[in-house]
């Protein structure tokens, strides 16, 4: 049986090297690889090109690697969490590619499936579309968009097993399961870890032929963006 299980995130971000590009999945502060991430800053690697859907808040998540200056450039759909990333984008201090959300989603997923691009109509007439061929289908103009690749795709998922195998929990999946094929390697980090043969076929996500090394996450802290309470009106 293949056992792809690495001790810790240390062994597993072996490798990792300046100027790399990086996909971290996660959508806002939900599952996020918030060891890996530590690790990355243990690690002080710069240089940096950072994939994710966001780029964290200014103390946590990607946000850290901005404080470090690990960070060369960041290709991402919403950054509007992050101070630090305003005032780096704003001094110059930061390459960003903002891509509508949609699009970089489509771009990963066909990084994963060996698609070299696609046609898209989402920004189509902005900004977005400056440089880009595009070309009319059926009456309506679309942008060429090329599919997007990384030396690591660093992953969460709710549990995994020692074969890779993943499955993801709600907000979680909504960049993770594209993220985890579109690296050369990929590191899965899990709440829990079972054996091999324990996760339901029907229920996996992504399946562990995606990824090359998996570990037992440790200390999430599983923060939230903005937290709103209803107030309870008493009778």
């Amino acid at each position: 049986m293949i056992n792809k299980v690495v001790p810790d995130a240390q062994a597993a971000l072996a490798g990792v090297a300046d100027g790399m590009t990086l996909m971290l999945g996660g959508f806002g502060l939900c599952g996020i690889p918030e060891n890996a991430i530590a690790e990355l800053l243990r690690l002080g690697v710069r240089d940096l090109t950072c994939i994710s859907n966001n780029a964290g808040v200014d103390d946590f998540g990607i946000g850290k690697l901005l404080q470090t200056k690990q960070v060369r450039k960041m290709i991402s759909s919403y950054v509007g969490e992050n101070a630090e990333f305003e005032r780096q984008l704003l001094s110059g201090e930061l390459e960003v590619e903002l891509i509508p959300q949609g699009t970089l989603a489509e771009r990963c997923r066909a990084g994963g499936a060996g698609i070299p691009a696609f046609y898209t109509p989402a920004g189509y007439g902005t900004e977005v579309g400056e440089g880009k061929e595009s070309r009319e289908f059926n009456g309506k103009m679309y942008l060429l968009e090329t599919a997007l690749r990384a030396d690591f795709a660093l992953v969460k998922a709710w549990r995994g097993d020692t074969a890779g195998n993943l499955i993801y929990r709600g907000t979680a999946r909504n960049f993770n399961p594209m993220m985890a094929t579109a690296g050369v390697i990929t590191v899965a980090e899990v709440e829990e870890l079972v054996p091999a043969g324990e996760l339901d076929p029907n229920q996996i996500h992504t399946p562990g032929i995606f990824v090359q090394r998996i570990f037992q996450g440790q200390a999430y802290e599983k923060r939230i963006e903005q937290r709103t309470v209803s107030q309870i009106q008493r009778i």
